[in-house]
């Protein structure tokens, strides 16, 4: 799956233009028809593409946020997965499909989605209505199958807004044949259809703009109001009874724990061990100060060796070495002074020249 589709959760709305265009292509009849988009969205391109004609448009989109957007453009709208959705088959006049472009995911699964929603969503399409089918082009050839049964007059055209460009669209647009011509159609016929399909769509520069103007038109027939049954879980009302649960607060205290705010000073003073983890792993360092007193500032930890001298039992002398670690400060102010910090004697400012290296001043030397 590319990374782009995974930010989108495979959400790619058609371009409000595009769907100008589309509705141009488009004949509705006088009398009313039932018009499906199974992935819905907010409803806005089905909204655009039936624009002006007496039909009852139906959605399924899973996001709750949307569906419930597209509840204000689109006449009935079901929150679930579309795959959990049940209709008579050959109920609507023209199918609007634009599915997510990605993989299915389970164990054993391996096909993309645009296989997956036109193979269950043409049996819903009565004959002669029409499919409206926004895909990558290079998807295309994983749904020939489909395509070359089930639907002629097919016409395939370049979608020509940015976004639509940046994920290669493509508008492909048929005619449901009837179960005759589908019987009809020998295994020449299916494989020059597979072949035909690979030609409109071997090179995307080559597949022609959907016009401003239409070049064809495409003549929805009427049909009954449909009857969608929602047989998966019923995700609106699970959100609304999901915070009441005792599992739900159990786990808010966690994924939605209150932030809390420290004020004031801290409950007891920092000891030394917390000043040098504050001081060595960096937290005190940059550019501080302003005016002449812009410095920067470096803080380092470094190795000390501490040696004593002890008289033996029998009066030798024995040098006793123990090993620790301590802070050095060094300041470098604008002005072109520095200072050097540590637990030995603190160092008068001095001017240098160059870029300046704590190694290059002696501890406890006097510059």
């Amino acid at each position: 799956m590319r990374t782009a589709a995974v930010l989108k959760l495979g959400y790619y709305p058609l371009a409000q233009p595009e769907a100008v265009r589309i509705r141009r292509l488009l004949r509705f009849p006088d009398a009313p028809a039932s018009i499906l988009d199974p992935c819905a969205g907010t409803g806005a391109a089905l909204a655009t593409v039936t624009e002006g004609a007496r039909v009852r448009r139906y959605g399924i989109e899973l996001d709750s946020f949307r569906a419930a957007e597209a509840r204000g453009v689109l006449d009935e709208v079901i929150q679930g997965d579309a795959m959990n959705a049940k209709a008579p088959v050959e109920s609507f006049s023209l199918l609007h499909l634009n599915p997510p472009y990605q993989h299915e995911i389970g164990e054993g699964r391996n096909q993309r989605f645009e296989r997956i929603f036109i193979e269950e969503f043409a049996r819903w399409l009565k004959p002669g209505g029409v499919l409206v089918f926004v895909l990558p082009f290079d998807r295309v050839a994983d749904c020939r199958q489909t395509l070359t049964l089930h639907f002629r007059d097919k016409a395939i055209y370049r979608l020509t807004e940015p976004d639509s460009q940046t994920y290669k669209q493509v508008a492909l647009f048929g005619i449901r044949r009837t179960r005759s011509e589908r019987e009809r159609m020998s295994d020449a016929a299916v494989s020059q259809g597979h072949r035909m399909l690979a030609d409109l769509t071997r090179h995307y520069e080559q597949i022609p703009a959907l016009p401003d103007e239409p070049d064809r038109c495409y003549s929805v027939p009427p049909s009954e109001p449909a009857r969608i049954e929602y047989r998966g879980l019923p995700l609106d009302l699970i959100d609304d009874l999901l915070e009441q649960t005792p599992a739900w607060r159990q786990a808010k205290r966690i994924t939605h724990a209150p932030k809390t705010e420290f004020v004031g000073r801290p409950l007891t003073p920092l000891h030394p061990g917390h000043l040098s983890l504050l001081t060595v792993s960096g937290c005190l360092n940059g550019c501080l100060g302003e005016g002449d007193e812009r410095h920067l500032s470096y803080w380092e930890s470094v190795k000390v060796v501490d040696r004593a001298e002890e008289e033996g039992e029998n009066g030798e002398t024995v040098i006793r070495e123990r090993q620790r670690f301590s802070q050095r400060l060094t300041l470098l102010f604008a002005t072109g002074k520095y200072m050097l910090l540590s637990e030995k004697e603190a160092h008068a400012p001095s001017r240098v020249g160059g870029n300046l290296k704590s190694s290059s001043v002696p501890a406890g030397a006097q510059p």
